[in-house]
C-alpha cells in the first residue's frame, strides 16, 4: 500500500492506493481518528463492529478511534484507491454531533456522497481552486446527512455470492454509459433477475439500477469538473439518454445543477458555503 500526504492539519487528506489481491493475508487495523475514505476505484471487503461490509467504487469506509476493521480484497485482484479525510476530534464533534454516527463503518455509494467524493477527488488531482478542507467538511457534513435515513441490510452472505455481485458491479461501473438492464446484469451474474436483485441489494445496499445511475453520476461530476465541454454532451456521455433527466438527478444528488457543480469545481466558494449551511441546519 502506498500513501500520499495531501494536507494536514484540522482536516488531513492523505491519497491511499493499495495493490494488494486475493492471496494477499488480511490483518487487522486500526483507525486512528474519526475519518472517512471514499473509494475512487477498485473493490474491498471489510469487517468492522461485527458486520461484514463490500465496498466499491463511490462507497465510504468510515472510522472512529479505537475502532478495529479488516480489509480484504477477494473479490478483485487490482486493489483499490481510496481519498481519505481525518477530522479532529472537536470538528468531528461539530460534523455530527451524535457520537453513533462515527459507528457506521461502511456507507453504500449514495448519490450525494458520490458526487461530493468526485468534487473532493478534482481537488486533490488540483483541477479545482477549491480548498481540500473545504470539500473534505462538505463530503463530511453530506455523510451525517445521509446517516439519518440510511439502513443496511445485515446478515452473513456465501463468499461465492458476495464474489458475484462484486464482480457484477464492478461491470455496470465500468459499462455504466451503455444501456444495462435488470436482465443484462443478472445474465453477467448467472442469476435470475429476482435472485440477482434481491442479492445485490443485500450485499451493497442500494439496487443495480441504483447503482448504475450513481455510477453515471459520479462520472458526470469528474467530467463537470475535468473541463468544459457542454453540459449537454456531459449527460449524453456518461449514459443519460435525456438532458432534463440528468439535470434533475444530477441536482437531487448535489443539492446544486449541473452548472453550479461546475463553478464550485472552479472555485465558487459562495456555492459552497452555501451546500454546507443547508446541510449543517
Amino acid at each position: 500500500m502506498s500513501a500520499a500526504f495531501l494536507q494536514q492539519g484540522p482536516v488531513s487528506v492523505t491519497d491511499y492506493r493499495c495493490s494488494l489481491g486475493p492471496h494477499d493475508i488480511p490483518f487487522t487495523e486500526v483507525h486512528n481518528g474519526f475519518s472517512i475514505a471514499y473509494v475512487r476505484k477498485g473493490s474491498f471487503a471489510c469487517e468492522a463492529l461485527g458486520q461484514s461490509y463490500d465496498l466499491v467504487a463511490g462507497s465510504l469506509l468510515v472510522g472512529r478511534p479505537g475502532d478495529e476493521y479488516v480489509c480484504s480484497h477477494e473479490h478483485h485482484a487490482c486493489g483499490d484507491e481510496c481519498l481519505h479525510f481525518q477530522f479532529a476530534p472537536e470538528l468531528a464533534e461539530t460534523l455530527a454531533p451524535d457520537p453513533e454516527t462515527w459507528r457506521a463503518a461502511a456507507m453504500p455509494p449514495l448519490p450525494e456522497l458520490m458526487v461530493a467524493g468526485e468534487l473532493a477527488q478534482a481537488v486533490a488531482d488540483d483541477r479545482s481552486d477549491l480548498g481540500l478542507d473545504e470539500v473534505g467538511l462538505l463530503l463530511a457534513s453530506r455523510f451525517a446527512e445521509a446517516m439519518t435515513g440510511t439502513k443496511r441490510a445485515r446478515g452473513r452472505i456465501r463468499a461465492a455470492d458476495r464474489r458475484r455481485v462484486v464482480e457484477t458491479a464492478l461491470w455496470i461501473d465500468a459499462y455504466s454509459h451503455r444501456a444495462i438492464d435488470l436482465d443484462s446484469a443478472a445474465g453477467k451474474a448467472e442469476l435470475s433477475a429476482f435472485h440477482f436483485l434481491r442479492l445485490f441489494t443485500r450485499v451493497l445496499g442500494v439496487s443495480p439500477h441504483q447503482y448504475l445511475v450513481r455510477s453515471r453520476l459520479r462520472r458526470a461530476a469528474r467530467l463537470l469538473a475535468e473541463d468544459e465541454r457542454a453540459i449537454t454532451d456531459v449527460a449524453f456521455d456518461v449514459g443519460f439518454g435525456d438532458l432534463s433527466n440528468f439535470v434533475r438527478t444530477f441536482h437531487r444528488a448535489a443539492g446544486v445543477s449541473p452548472r453550479g457543480f461546475r463553478r464550485m469545481a472552479k472555485g465558487d466558494r459562495q456555492l459552497v458555503q452555501a451546500r454546507l449551511a443547508a446541510t449543517l441546519v
